[in-house]
């Protein structure tokens, strides 16, 4: 697939934008995330960066990062830039393992923040060492970070079993609540929930990371019939296709709330030490 059209456009206007505000200070750009998956989705994709600077860029940079990201943002509402900027050093190096009092800057959802990144982490550094594109700079193959296939299996599991275990419970305790969204939110819902999990269950599985889509496929050539639906809802929301799989927001959301518990319950008690 390469870069497409629209997300190459809004990259070359960024590297103009940054290089007029920081003349010299870019050592590389480099996309992960769906578009070096070959999984890139016209309006829903964002696109993953990672920005490489001769220098540890400050709050009093903050200024000029916010100026040059909105004024993105203002003229392509899609697709969104999410992504960090770090040193050459920090390139595979966990953010459990970053010193308290590193912080460095990061825009996510349409705001820049400073602290310790939450996507230095071994799906990221995965990606990016394997599949990841290099728009500028040192070619990624050259860079001495690697990891393996044990870390990441571990790390997904951790993951399933804190963040995801929890964001469950608290969505099967507020049914109520959440069967009340617009159907746009729950829909968001389902599709992060049930295609998040699937990628994870792909992961422990295969030692490898693929897209949201690519997981769901495979879920349902791994998993029981009886998930086929809900993994088909999640699949449909994703691509942006209406087709009316369940009678009711209550049915999907309590379906996702029960293939999730299943999937989890499934890969600790199976895929562990496999």
């Amino acid at each position: 697939m390469g870069i497409p059209k629209d997300v190459d456009t809004i990259l070359t206007e960024y590297i103009n934008l940054f290089n007029e505000h920081f003349p010299g200070m870019m050592e590389g750009l480099y996309i992960h995330g769906s578009i070096a998956l070959n999984a890139y989705v016209e309006d829903s994709s964002d696109i993953d960066f990672i920005t490489v600077t001769k220098r540890s860029l400050a709050e009093e940079d903050s200024k000029a990062l916010t100026f040059i990201h909105t004024t993105i943002a203002d003229k392509y509402k899609k697709p969104e830039m999410d992504g960090v900027y770090a040193l050459r050093e920090d390139l595979g190096v966990f953010h459990k393992n970053r010193g308290n009092d590193v912080c460095c800057p990061y825009y996510n959802n349409g705001e820049l923040h400073f602290g310790d990144f939450f996507n230095f982490n071994p799906i990221t550094w995965w990606v990016l060492k394997r599949k990841g594109i290099t728009i500028l700079g040192e070619k990624l193959e050259n860079f001495q970070f690697d990891l393996h296939p044990e870390e990441l299996s571990s790390y997904v599991l951790g993951n399933m079993n804190t963040y995801w275990t929890n964001r469950i419970l608290m969505a099967e305790a507020s049914m109520e609540q959440l069967v009340n969204l617009p159907r746009e939110k729950i829909d968001l819902e389902i599709e992060w929930t049930v295609l998040g999990l699937l990628r994870q269950f792909y992961t422990i599985k295969e030692y490898d990371i693929v897209s949201k889509l690519d997981a769901g496929e495979y879920g349902l050539t791994q998993l029981p019939l009886e998930w086929h639906k809900i993994i088909n809802e999640a699949m449909n929301i994703r691509k942006g296709i209406k087709t009316k799989i369940f009678s009711t927001e209550l049915e999907k959301l309590d379906q996702t709330v029960r293939f999730s518990k299943f999937l989890i319950k499934y890969c600790n008690n199976n895929l562990v030490n496999s």
